[in-house]
């Protein structure tokens, strides 16, 4: 089964607490299916009008190539004309880079993905991992 707009809905609130709690910048949270299809998104105010696409990529990045952000980007730093290529491929919609979080159910299924984007791609992406494990799920960054 895949992620459900209950679940997309605490992962963002969970996020965001998280995010409140850590006194971090305004975030931005996207919540996408396994086939990268947007599921739920909240900008916090005072958070940038572009950020939607910036999360969206995030998540996206992850839900494609089924690597979170942060293995995205050392494969990026490895291979910088592969990952171009492949950003290539999906219209130029990855951001490959920490806030890109896949999100596995019990059963280590990919379910979705999770983007965050507002502070630093590290802090974003901890606050990912804090909202999909409040819901139950587990984060793969």
């Amino acid at each position: 089964m895949g992620l459900s707009l209950e679940q997309a809905r605490g992962i963002i609130q969970a996020a965001l607490a998280a995010g409140r709690a850590r006194d971090m910048r305004p975030l931005s949270v996207a919540v996408l299916d396994a086939g990268g299809h947007p599921i739920a998104f909240e900008r916090e105010d005072g958070a940038p009008p572009g950020r939607f696409a910036i999360a969206q990529g995030k998540a996206f990045g992850a839900a494609m190539t089924g690597m979170g952000g942060r293995k995205q980007m050392s494969r990026a730093e490895a291979q910088p004309y592969f990952m171009a290529a492949l950003n290539g491929v999906y219209g130029g919609q990855m951001v490959p880079v920490p806030g890109g979080v896949l999100v596995r159910d019990e059963t280590g299924a990919i379910i979705g993905a999770v983007g965050v984007t507002g502070d630093t791609s590290d802090n974003d992406a901890a606050v990912a991992l804090a909202g999909i494990a409040a819901v139950g799920l587990v984060g793969e960054d």
